[in-house]
């Protein structure tokens, strides 16, 4: 079965983002067509859109950087993250290195079901996202090596997928708030329970709603707050019952500007993420960025440290907990990791295909 998307004027676009001011040059937004997409499930797209943002030159060494479920490539412009690393003299400095931040399928300006299939769009996984991905970076930009792979949260899943799947593409992966084992636990159960929520709202009406159904801001801080923030940090900003309502209060003042079908999609796609079967075809060295209070990859459990072991150049930084770390969130804030960062780009070796 075929999808067709609406024919744009051309399939590759690239434009300057304007008002834009940081020590890293201007970010610059471009578009490309994956023709004739497959997904996992055997349905095919004619016509995949994905929008993309890059930063530097491309004679650069190529650097390619995920984002978050249900975020962007604006989420990884932060003062916090950007302003951490891209700058002169910094880890991933825009001077030395081409960096590539596309949307993810689903999400941002990509192909998603909002776009107007609603829930006819095919449903699709995070290896589907690493593929098309992969197709953007070979096939619209012309890149035949990565220097470095790099994402955080759904961003640092997607990075075990690419090397496992693309062992060789690639000379460095930093998977962050992530762990290489199956979506279970806590973390999927979570999920599904704000997934339900959300779905049995009548305002949903199976996903042909007029409005965006009016449980889904409650589902969304409830997981949010549950899974992200940080014990420590949480308890410090909240430490009184009126200080928890504010939080709260707060929380669900904010317009929830999502599409309710994209949100499922973005959300479900982890549903089957499991890399662990094939960690020891990962070649690239490989540092595994996470912090020790993170909610929804405890380390008490002990998974990673068994996984890790099974990656041959791979080795564990764990961000200590503190009044300052934000659970799930932390490693969105670049000051933690830079150091281990830049050491490690310093010193591995570069292949190439």
């Amino acid at each position: 079965m075929k999808f067709s998307q609406a024919a744009l004027s051309a399939a590759l676009v690239l434009t300057s983002v304007t008002a834009f001011a940081a020590d890293y040059p201007a970010p610059k937004q471009g578009e490309w067509i994956a023709r004739d997409f497959k997904f996992h499930s055997g349905e095919t797209f004619s016509e995949l859109r994905l929008n993309y943002t890059t930063i530097g030159e491309p004679t650069g060494q190529p650097v390619l950087v995920l984002h978050g479920t249900g975020g962007s490539a604006a989420n990884m412009l932060t003062p916090g993250f950007a302003g951490e690393l891209f700058g002169p003299g910094q880890p991933l400095d825009a001077a030395k290195y081409y960096i590539i931040i596309p949307d993810g399928l689903g999400h941002g300006k990509s192909s998603k079901p909002s776009d107007g299939m609603k829930t006819a769009f095919p449903k699709y996984n995070y290896e589907d996202m690493v593929d098309a991905h992969y197709r953007l970076v070979k096939e619209g930009l012309g890149i035949k090596h990565l220097r470095l792979v790099i994402g955080n949260s759904m961003g640092g899943m997607h990075t075990w997928i690419w090397g496992v799947k693309y062992p060789q593409y690639m000379d460095v992966l930093v998977p962050m708030a992530s762990q290489p084992t199956e979506m279970a636990a806590r973390n999927w159960m979570l999920r599904r329970l704000m997934l339900e929520t959300i779905r049995n709202d009548p305002d949903y009406n199976r996903g042909n709603y007029v409005t965006q159904p009016r449980m889904m801001k409650y589902a969304i801080a409830a997981y949010g707050i549950a899974t992200g923030g940080g014990t420590l940090a949480y308890q410090m900003q909240a430490p009184t019952a009126a200080k928890a309502d504010k939080m709260v209060d707060d929380r669900l003042a904010l317009a929830i500007t999502a599409d309710t079908n994209d949100f499922i999609y973005q959300w479900e796609a982890s549903h089957d993420y499991n890399p662990s079967g094939g960690l020891e075809k990962i070649e690239a060295q490989l540092l595994l960025i996470n912090a020790a209070d993170d909610e929804r990859n405890p380390p008490e459990t002990g998974v990673t440290d068994a996984a890790m072991k099974r990656v041959k150049n791979g080795r564990l930084f764990l961000i200590p907990a503190s009044a300052d770390t934000r659970g799930h969130l932390t490693t969105g804030n670049a000051k933690f990791y830079a150091k281990p960062l830049r050491e490690l780009l310093q010193t591995a070796p570069q292949r190439t295909m």
